[in-house]
Formats: structure tokens, sequence, C-alpha cells
């Protein structure tokens, strides 16, 4: 056999366990509010082409965990890494790889729906065209409420705003709170279509819902958050 015919060389036992490492991990993970303990003791593994949903009740610390998670907040105790570098608050690293989609819609009530997309999309790093911010807003079917001041706006049509986002955004790491909040039907629809999309491309997700997502199972794991820091992963 020549050396142009020879078969590819296996993957070592290192690059295996390389190609499949998480892009975004955590270990240890602590929070405080006051002298109350949120959580310990957590640890978070989300590897390419998969979504973690984080559940747990009222006050458990969803959403502070979250938070961290997209160097937004830091925790008490614990290290998150985003591609195996250890990443503080604010690090650019992990800020430049996130969209974080808070349970309250960052919106300013004044300003057109498309100039708040827009907006949103400077502050993820990207300059879409105009055309591009027109496609993004009609597949959402708000291109009748393009013009429209925000605050005239129902809620669900503000949480299809940050649906248009997601269609803009190419960062890697989509962070959603309570994403189904005020969404009907067609709008969870058109969530689970850019869920699969983002996925299937290699995008990782992490989410906090009180209602099971639209994500295939496969891709799909679970972290529990209770007064006890209960950690279950599926």
């Amino acid at each position: 056999m020549s050396e142009t015919n020879l078969p590819p060389p296996r993957p070592t036992p290192a690059a295996r366990k390389e190609a499949r490492s998480p892009g975004l991990r955590a270990e240890r993970l602590a929070a405080r509010r006051g002298d109350v303990t949120l959580f310990a003791g957590v640890d978070v593994a989300v590897s390419d082409g998969e979504a973690l949903i984080v559940t747990g009740p009222n006050g458990s610390g969803k959403t502070t965990l979250l938070r961290i998670l997209a160097g937004l907040t830091a925790p008490s105790e614990g290290e998150v890494r985003w591609r195996s570098d250890v990443v503080r608050p604010f690090d650019t690293r992990i800020r430049n790889a996130v969209v974080f989609n808070g349970h309250l819609p960052a919106l300013k009530d004044e300003l057109t729906t498309e100039d708040n997309l827009a907006r949103w999309s400077a502050l993820d790093g990207g300059r879409p065209s105009l055309a591009a911010l027109e496609a993004a807003l009609d597949a959402v079917a708000l291109t009748a409420q393009r013009r429209l001041p925000v605050r005239v706006l129902s809620q669900g049509q503000r949480r299809r705003i940050g649906l248009a986002r997601l269609r803009l955004s190419t960062r890697p790491l989509w962070i959603l709170d309570e994403p189904l909040t005020a969404l009907d039907a067609a709008g969870v629809e058109l969530l689970h279509g850019l869920l699969a999309s983002h996925l299937a491309a290699g995008g990782l997700c992490v989410a906090a819902s009180h209602q099971p997502l639209p994500i295939a199972r496969e891709r799909e794991r679970a972290l529990v958050l209770g007064s006890a820091a209960k950690r279950e992963f599926a």
C-alpha cells in the first residue's frame, strides 16, 4: 500500500478525550445571599451541541447560577472554565462567547422594536444590516411591529424580540432564563427551531426553566437545584 493510500491515523485516547471535553465547565460553585447559601458544590459540564436545563424551586439560585456562568456575577466559591481557560466575572473570553437573555427582556420602551434589536445585536458584537434586522423580525412574526415603540407591545411580542436576537447571533453559548415565559404555541415552535439549529451547529445552551424545553432528548442534560443543592444529571 502506498503512502498516499494509507488510512488516516486513529485518534489517540488523549485526542478523543479533548474532542469531547466540555466547552463550558464549572466546579464546586457556591452562591450566597447574605447569610443564606443558595447552593454549594455545584458542578457543570456542557459540551458542544448540548443543552443543560437548570430546574429547581423558586429561590434555589437558578438565575444566580446563570449569571455566574455568563460571567456577570462572581461565585462565592468555585471556578468557571470556558474552552479550558479559567474565566472571571466580565472576562472578555466568556463575555464575547455568550448571549444572555434574562427573565425580564432588557428593552428600552421608548425605542422601536427594530432599534432595540439593533442595539442588542451591537452589544453582542454584531452590526447586522437593515435587511438582516428586517428578516429576523419577519421570522418571528414582528414585521408589522418593527417601527412601533416597545412600550405598546405585549409581553409575548417582547419575548419574540429576544428570539430575533438569537437568530442574528453567531455566539456559541446561549444562556436563557425562563425562555418560554409569555410565549404562545407558535413562539415555542420558533424557539424549538432556533435551539435545534444552534445545537446542530455545535452551539451550547444553558437554560433555566420551570417548563420542559423543546430540545431533542439526546442533546439535553439536567441540573436540579434545591434547598440542599441536590445535583442530578440526566
